[in-house]
């Protein structure tokens, strides 16, 4: 006798009846969930070509118009062409003495929203100072049209005062559709400055391109501040983009040993670091400044992981190949050797997926390319340049 044939109608409601409570429960189970905890996005099954292999700790890429290649930054000071054709170029001159040492070097890379006219090429880099300390530097230069070399290189901002050994740099670099400069920066890992409005550390920078400082920037025109600062309160920001249907940035940091996080930072707020954090020291004990994982003052992260996957890069999926990725936030992870992929609806995260793990190759940065494929810097000393799809029927 089939099961179903045992039971009685009553014995049939009270059996319908808990899988509704059930129901109700998932669903506010869901609804309760903590920036820090998403459920497991649906699996993709992604076809992975290797473009370009040896690059030398490979930084940031940026694409060039008209199919014309990528430039790819390598962080001990090299800035190189690809191109399927000819594959990597030799290193292109003209590119500013960097501070190598530790996490410094070559950083970021972006072209001028009007680089079809301009040809400008923006780098961030480190930046060597007195008595051996460091800091985070931004530029651009002239890319000749023979794509050997970058002309005239001015430097435009240079984060003071410089206090790094080697650790915290940050930095990423993203133009919002205004037309103003980004600069997300690391606080050399000085914590305290994170909180200092007369220095540079920590903080998300906004520029005109060419250097100067809005008016409209939150604390431009106190003496007793640095006008540039457009937030405060981040640790080492190594991911930033712009989210291609609110047009706000976005930002994520390394948190200590957990609590990295992602943030959506607003004129002149406060984002906690180090007086509120998800993390604890390396050692396993408490940050010494920090009240706990809220600080009054302070906003919280947008999205955090109890557990740090060392995040780097960021990049919206907003193309048309792969409809599955639609509305997709991507992030590299060095520690976690992974390709992360959020799921959002609006902008909130619903979904976690990790792609990329069978590889064991640390991610540092991840862009999305005019073709809708995503292109990703992985490795270290023997770096590789990736373009990741789906794999289609």
């Amino acid at each position: 006798m089939k099961k179903d044939q045992t039971l009685t109608p009553f014995s049939r409601r009270a059996l319908m009846l808990a899988a509704l409570c059930f129901s109700w429960a998932g669903t506010s189970a869901l609804a309760q969930e903590k920036p820090g905890q998403v459920p497991a996005a649906k699996e993709s099954k992604v076809v992975v070509q290797e473009l370009a292999t040896g690059l030398e700790y490979p930084w940031a890429l940026a694409f060039l118009p008209d199919a014309a290649g990528m430039l790819i930054t390598e962080r001990p000071g090299q800035l190189r062409l690809w191109r399927e054709s000819t594959g990597l170029s030799d290193p292109i001159e003209g590119v500013p003495k960097v501070y190598s040492r530790s996490q410094g070097g070559l950083l970021d890379i972006a072209l001028a929203p009007d680089f079809s006219q301009s040809r400008r090429v923006y780098l961030s880099y480190a930046e060597a100072g007195d008595q051996g300390r460091a800091g985070t530097a931004v530029g651009y230069g002239r890319l000749s049209d023979d794509l050997r070399k970058l002309e005239d290189f001015t430097v435009i901002f240079r984060q003071m005062p410089k206090l790094s050994t080697g650790a915290h740099f940050g930095s990423r670099l993203v133009f919002d559709k205004q037309g103003y400069l980004f600069i997300a920066l690391g606080e050399n890992n000085q914590r305290p400055t994170s909180q200092d409005l007369d220095k540079h550390q920590g903080k998300v920078i906004r520029l005109y391109p060419d250097g100067r400082i809005p008016a409209d920037n939150p604390f431009a025109g106190n003496d007793q501040t640095r006008s540039e600062i457009w937030s405060y309160g981040h640790r080492n920001q190594q991911g930033a983009a712009l989210n291609p249907w609110s047009g706000q940035l976005w930002t994520h940091e390394h948190g200590p040993r957990g609590g990295d996080e992602i943030n959506i930072p607003q004129a002149g707020k406060n984002y906690g670091w180090p007086l509120a954090t998800y993390g604890v020291n390396y050692s396993g004990l408490a940050i010494p400044e920090a009240a706990g994982t809220h600080k009054q003052g302070t906003e919280q992260p947008h999205h955090y992981w109890k557990v740090s996957p060392a995040i780097s890069g960021m990049a919206f999926y907003n193309a048309d190949r792969f409809p599955a990725w639609q509305h997709s936030l991507f992030i590299g992870a060095l520690k976690a050797r992974a390709l992360i992929r959020l799921t959002l609806e609006n902008d909130q995260i619903v979904g976690e997926e990790r792609l990329l793990e069978d590889r064991d190759e640390r991610v540092r940065d991840v862009r999305v390319g005019p073709d809708g494929y995503v292109y990703v810097l992985a490795g270290a000393g023997k770096g590789k340049l990736l373009k990741v799809g789906l794999q289609q029927r």
